[in-house]
């Protein structure tokens, strides 16, 4: 009999032990708090970030969803961050990452939780992940072409740099588009940032306007001062990725609402809940566009930019 009480209470002791360390372990306070938490990781702490977060938040509080947020920057806090994405991968509820660094690494985890993934590349990035969807930054090939021809309207020839490893489906894709809409697409292979004074002078001589493709290797920090240089000695106009590029020299740039992606990201989110598999919601393009112009840099190109794209841009550079 001593035996059996003495095992009993071990057991017991055990079994308290095992569930304040369960307790410990969790993101916030209490287990019964956890049950409602959503869990979102960014990448970035910057401000698009920080916008598809309140975007999130104000879309599932209008919605009557009021459950705490664990919010976490694999930038500020890898550590944590990645502590959390690690026990969020384990539970059932929908986990929120904005940016493509935070997506990765929480497909990289062990789990089946559903991942609802805002502000990533393209759809690439969630290749192979059965359990996940989310919104894109990119837009539709022939959005981007069309705002090509409102900026620079006797443009014919689109050039465009692009990494074979990263972009060469994407190119074969553009070229099909360009040609449906009466465009030339040049394309100019960049394997190694050596090879990208020799690919942009060869454009030199043939494109009206550069395009500027999402591409890890050809636009980056290290390369950006060149392909503006480039760009501004030989006037041809060159399409930035986002305000930060145009206020550095590119003519324009289309950018995205992140509020409202965090909005999108929210509607997913309320979807799954609702026992929507991420596997029937495919991956989503922002559904607002916004752009910057630089007159300045149109001014130097001599393109007259019409009043209305003028007034129509989130940001202008004068």
């Amino acid at each position: 009999m001593y035996r059996v009480s003495r095992a009993y209470h071990r057991l017991r002791s055990l079994a308290a032990i095992a569930a304040l360390a369960l307790t410990v372990g969790l993101p916030d306070g209490t287990a019964g708090a956890e049950r409602d938490r959503i869990v979102v990781v960014t990448s970035d702490d910057s401000l698009p970030y920080q916008r598809v977060v309140e975007g999130f938040r104000a879309y599932m509080a209008e919605r009557g969803v009021h459950s705490p947020l664990d919010v976490h920057s694999l930038h500020s806090e890898p550590s944590e961050a990645r502590r959390t994405l690690s026990f969020a991968r384990t539970r059932t509820a929908p986990l929120l990452t904005v940016g493509s660094s935070a997506t990765s690494e929480a497909l990289k985890m062990d789990g089946d939780a559903p991942v609802i993934a805002c502000m990533i590349m393209n759809g690439q990035d969630l290749r192979g992940a059965h359990n996940a969807t989310g919104v894109t930054l990119e837009f539709a090939l022939e959005t981007q072409f069309e705002w090509i021809k409102r900026f620079v309207p006797k443009s014919r020839t689109i050039g465009v740099l692009y990494n074979p490893a990263e972009n060469r489906t994407q190119i074969d894709a553009a070229a099909k588009v360009a040609r449906s809409l009466g465009l030339r697409l040049v394309a100019r292979e960049v394997a190694t940032p050596q090879e990208l004074p020799a690919a942009l002078a060869s454009l030199a001589r043939e494109a009206d306007v550069l395009w500027g493709l999402t591409d890890q290797l050809v636009l980056s920090p290290q390369t950006g001062e060149a392909i503006l240089l480039f760009s501004l000695r030989n006037r041809i106009p060159f399409t930035g990725l986002s305000e930060s590029w145009v206020k550095a020299g590119a003519l324009y740039a289309l950018d995205r609402d992140y509020v409202d992606i965090g909005a999108q990201c929210g509607e997913m989110v309320l979807r799954v809940m609702g026992g929507t598999t991420p596997g029937e919601l495919p991956p989503a393009r922002p559904r607002k566009l916004t752009y910057a112009v630089n007159l300045r840099a149109a001014k130097h190109m001599k393109l007259e930019i019409p009043a209305g794209l003028v007034d129509g841009a989130e940001r202008v550079f004068r």
